[in-house]
């Protein structure tokens, strides 16, 4: 079994920042490209940031420049650094990844079961 568990929501005054974190444990043996969506009340769930095992990144338009995604491959962890937040960067936040899992060949969706975050004053 693989689990995907979030942490680091909360709430915040708009201008603020967050660290999400998103730790993968379970038989793991290749941990592909990591992602973070949202959903915020009323809103389909978007693609936030994306980062390749190799460090490639790409961020959707709307977190460009205030949001850095990185990845620690030894500890199978994604973060996502959340600066300047506005009241719209308001949703859960849900962590995906690619796994291959030990013993198989080829990969799997899996998500995590969020973490809100609330920018509000």
């Amino acid at each position: 079994q693989v689990q995907l568990v979030e942490s680091g929501g909360g709430l915040v005054q708009p201008g603020g920042s967050l660290r999400l974190s998103c730790a993968a444990s379970g038989s793991i043996h290749v941990i592909n490209a990591m992602n973070w969506y949202r959903q915020g009340s009323g809103k389909q769930r978007e693609l936030v940031a994306s980062i390749t095992s190799s460090g490639s990144t790409n961020y959707g338009a709307s977190v460009k420049g205030r949001f850095t995604i990185s990845r620690d491959n030894a500890k199978n962890t994604v973060f996502l650094q959340m600066s300047t937040l506005k009241p719209e960067d308001t949703a859960v936040y849900y962590c995906n990844a690619g796994i291959v899992r030990l013993g198989f060949f080829t990969a799997m969706d899996y998500w995590g079961k969020g973490t809100l975050v609330t920018v509000s004053s």
